[in-house]
C-alpha cells in the first residue's frame, strides 16, 4: 500500500466514525422527539376530553335552565353560559399551542 492509500484509509475511518457518531446522535434526538410527541398527543387527548365534558355540562345546564327559567334567572343563566363558553375557548386555545 502506498502512503497516499494509507492516508486515505485513515481519513476514511475517521469520517466513518464521525458518521456513526452523528447517526447515534440523530437516533437519540428522534427518540426524544417521539417522546415529546407522545406527551403532546396525550395532552391533546385530555384537552379534547375536557372539551367534551364541558360541552356536556353546558348542554345539561342549558336544558335544566330552560325547564326552570324565570325572568330573574335568565340573566344569571346567560352569565353562567358565557363563563362556560370562555372555559371552552381557553381549552381550544391550549389545543392550538
Amino acid at each position: 500500500m502506498t502512503e497516499d492509500s494509507k492516508r486515505l484509509l485513515v481519513l476514511f475511518e475517521v469520517r466513518f466514525r464521525e458518521l456513526l457518531t452523528l447517526c447515534d446522535q440523530q437516533k437519540q434526538k428522534i427518540q426524544e422527539l417521539e417522546k415529546a410527541l407522545e406527551m403532546k398527543n396525550t395532552e391533546l387527548e385530555k384537552a379534547f376530553e375536557d372539551i367534551k365534558d364541558l360541552n356536556a355540562k353546558c348542554d345539561n345546564m342549558l336544558t335544566a335552565h330552560v325547564l326552570s327559567v324565570q325572568e330573574g334567572e335568565v340573566r344569571n343563566a346567560k352569565l353562567r353560559l358565557s363563563k362556560l363558553v370562555r372555559e371552552v375557548d381557553k381549552c381550544i386555545a391550549l389545543l392550538n399551542e
